[in-house]
């Protein structure tokens, strides 16, 4: 039988003992290292190589990791996770609008990024089971969706929080079960606004295309939905 794969992993920090110390934590999870001490490097590495995950500091010079988040994830999905030293609210739901999927803030324990970064990793959609609803067609295996024929390109965590609610049609989800099940956590800082974050980056990309403003609901005080019954 052939050996699973090991995931490779990109991690970008202008500091090389920060990098070393993220390095040798993945790699105690069977994780295929690359590092980059800039932006640019990040992006040439990111053409010309396979990678699973992304893990950036935000505090860089020439090119800072929210930039480098967002020339990201104009051509890749991947899953990203910030290391940062900003702890405010505001700074982790920044990150998260310009795309990333996990946020640390430091100082951190190398066992628990590298416990995160699994988690990420693990946690692309899997299933091939394609979903209907309506005129919405998610497919997990191929990580794609279409409403009305029209591929809507979807960062993962955006994708995960959709199947999520998709296979879980009109029963109303908490945000603290969202972060649960969604981002596999219960302790991200910010957890609460970082779930109203991205279901509003997802009903925004759903309500763009016609016909797809009725996927998303909120339930005040209790939760967000998608109709058992779809839109039409």
């Amino acid at each position: 039988m052939t050996a699973p794969a090991r995931p490779t992993a990109l991690v970008v920090d202008d500091e090389p003992q920060m990098a070393v110390i993220v390095e040798f934590a993945l790699q105690t999870q069977n994780f295929h290292v690359l590092t980059a001490q800039d932006g640019a490097t990040a992006l040439h590495l990111l053409r010309t190589n396979q990678i699973d995950l992304v893990i950036l500091d935000i505090m860089m010079p020439t090119m800072d990791g929210l930039t480098l988040c967002e020339r990201i994830r104009a051509r890749s999905q991947v899953p990203i996770m910030m290391l940062t030293a900003l702890t405010q609210h505001e700074d982790v739901i920044r990150g998260l609008e310009h795309g990333a999927d996990d946020y640390v803030t430091k100082p951190f324990h190398p066992r628990e990024v590298a416990l995160r970064a699994q988690a990420l990793v693990r946690r692309r959609p899997g299933s091939d089971s394609v979903i209907r609803v309506g005129d919405l067609v998610i497919d997990p295996g191929a990580q794609t969706v279409t409403l009305h024929d029209r591929r809507i390109d979807l960062p993962f965590t955006e994708l995960k929080l959709l199947v999520h609610l998709a296979n879980r049609r009109g029963v109303p989800q908490s945000w603290q079960d969202l972060l649960r099940t969604v981002w596999g956590t219960t302790d991200l800082i910010g957890g609460r606004d970082a779930v109203k974050s991205t279901v509003y980056r997802l009903r925004s990309r759903l309500s763009a295309l016609p016909g797809g403003a009725g996927y998303l609901r909120t339930l005040r005080g209790v939760g967000y939905f998608m109709p058992d019954v779809p839109p039409t």
